[in-house]
């Protein structure tokens, strides 16, 4: 079954929040592309340079807010004023790494702003479409060679991962204590959590992202500092999850089924994954230039080994399907940047709307 994306978003009053981020902003700028009036609700942008300034995404927005999706009160006038019929909840604390030097902002962000939220969500007391972003990292990872599926243990050694482990329980409290599906002709409210691997795309400047690093290094005619790589993940480009994350709220605004109110992996087909060294060769040969150098330490703190996700069930349920390879997603990512870098990135929206068109056009036979 086809989810025609423009005809279900054209018109909508969809609010995301984290829309200055990376990936954020290349949601806020599909969503107005698709016709839906948008509205924003984050901090300022987390980097400079940053994909929401080089986008002008702030010229695409209905309404924008700038403020910490822990302030309650501030978030819950937001949902009020911009009455929201679709939240896609992107707004957290989204690196392993800066987790260890925060872990209590990491929890309080991830959490706790996930329950502001759905607080305000809860108290507002209209029908709305959730959509809360976790991570893949949500898993209780224990190195395996299969991927995991929606069902397996969630857990978490770092505090990120713990902390989006934390935010699927949550979400499942809410669901069974304030918007269960059976009793949805009540509350109004259909409630849903996403999952996805690691992306990579244009825009994307945050401290420790290998494809940040590689994109700064080699604009700089730098080799690419490489921490694990021998590290195995489900690399996607970005605009892979963003179409889960449409398609399944496009069918929670179609149908009342309960189905749809669960949790949702998106990831790479099986056999997509790369050591990271693998995809760094890549990124510096799309490139055409460059080099990196392995900088590992025995003394770094810990990231898993491997990680991959089972899609069983989008593919067969939702009805997603990834539509890049690996290396068509290194390779429209490092056009992405050296257009940047270049000097002609005064303003990008160009570039992700070819790539967000280009997108469509390939996968035209289910969105």
């Amino acid at each position: 079954m086809n989810v025609p994306l423009r005809d279900v978003f054209a018109g909508r009053r969809v609010l995301v929040t984290g829309h200055t981020g990376f990936k954020g902003s290349w949601l806020a700028i599909w969503l107005a592309r698709l016709g839906a009036q948008v509205a924003g609700y984050a901090l300022a942008p987390p980097t400079d340079p940053s994909n929401f300034a080089a986008s002008r995404v702030r010229e695409l927005l209905a309404r924008h807010y700038e403020s910490d999706v822990r302030d309650a009160s501030g978030l819950a006038q937001a949902i009020a004023a911009s009455d929201p019929e679709v939240v896609l909840h992107l707004a957290a604390q989204s690196l392993v790494l800066a987790s260890y030097g925060a872990p209590r902002e990491t929890f309080d962000v991830n959490v706790l702003g996930t329950a502001s939220v759905l607080d305000a969500v809860r108290a507002r007391g209209k029908p709305c479409v959730v959509v809360v972003i976790t991570s893949d990292k949500c898993y209780e990872n224990r190195e395996q060679v299969w991927g995991y599926r929606e069902c397996d243990p969630l857990g978490g050694y770092d505090p990120y991962s713990a902390s989006k482990a934390a935010t699927e329980i949550l979400v499942a409290s809410y669901r069974r204590s304030f918007f269960p599906p059976q009793r949805m002709a009540q509350h109004g409210v259909k409630l849903a959590t996403a999952r996805a691997g690691n992306v990579i795309g244009g825009g994307d400047w945050a401290k420790d992202r290998i494809i940040a690093d590689a994109a700064r290094s080699l604009a700089a005619g730098q080799p690419v500092p490489v921490r694990s790589p021998g590290a195995v993940r489900p690399w996607q480009h970005v605009l892979e999850p963003l179409a889960g994350y449409l398609t399944l709220a496009a069918r929670m605004l179609q149908s009342d089924d309960p189905a749809w109110c669960d949790a949702w992996n998106f990831g790479p087909m099986p056999g997509q994954e790369l050591r990271v060294a693998e995809l760094i060769d890549q990124f510096v040969t799309a490139w055409a230039a460059g080099s990196w150098s392995d900088i590992s330490d025995p003394r770094q703190p810990h990231e898993a080994a491997v990680l991959r996700l089972n899609i069983d069930k989008s593919l067969n349920q939702l009805g997603w399907r990834p539509v890049w390879t690996a290396g068509e997603a290194v390779a429209r990512t490092a056009r992405w940047y050296r257009e940047f870098y270049a000097g002609s990135g005064e303003n990008m929206r160009s570039a992700c709307e070819g790539d967000i068109d280009a997108y469509q056009a390939a996968a035209a036979g289910w969105i």
